[in-house]
């Protein structure tokens, strides 16, 4: 009984090995790099809130800051994100962090959102008023991107800027 039963199992764990043995190639799967954006086209709104910015970091002793299209089509980006979702929030912030780090090398990586101020300087103005918000604004940060974009649907104001450390 034992005999029939150990060549039963003999050709079974063979077939076993021979099933489970892989090659020890292996090929290595790569995602495509993100395309690098060169072209963003600033509108007035945009190129005032990054002089305020570089205005209110240079009058502190900080260095201006460059504004850099990729960043700034990040930021467009996710304000559309919002303007379709009409909310205001940081959604998918470490999916962009991740694009721009890939993308430009950055190794810092931070956000400022903000909604229905009619002006550039409004929202600048909030943004200093703001413990996190004053200190992405005043931080060690080398570039940055902005967008400002109006919900066409009920005339509010997005803004997203990314600041970013290469």
């Amino acid at each position: 009984m034992k005999t029939n039963a150990l060549r039963a199992i003999v050709p079974m764990a063979f077939l076993f090995t021979l099933i489970s043995c892989s090659s020890n190639e292996t090929e290595e799967i790569t995602s495509p790099k993100p395309a690098l954006i060169e072209n963003y086209d600033y509108n007035d709104a945009e190129l005032q809130l990054a002089d305020l910015i570089n205005e209110h970091r240079v009058s502190l002793g900080l260095n201006p800051l460059q504004l850099i299209n990729h960043v700034s089509y990040k930021s467009e980006e996710h304000n559309i994100y919002m303007i379709t979702r009409g909310v205001v929030n940081h959604d998918l912030f470490a999916e962009r962090s991740e694009n721009i780090i890939e993308v430009l090398g950055a190794v810092k990586v931070n956000e400022n959102v903000a909604y229905n101020f009619v002006s550039s300087a409004s929202a600048l103005n909030a943004w200093l008023n703001s413990a996190g918000h004053k200190a992405n604004i005043e931080g060690n940060f080398t570039h940055f991107g902005i967008s400002v974009r109006t919900d066409e649907a009920t005339g509010k104001k997005y803004y997203t800027n990314i600041f970013i450390k290469k």
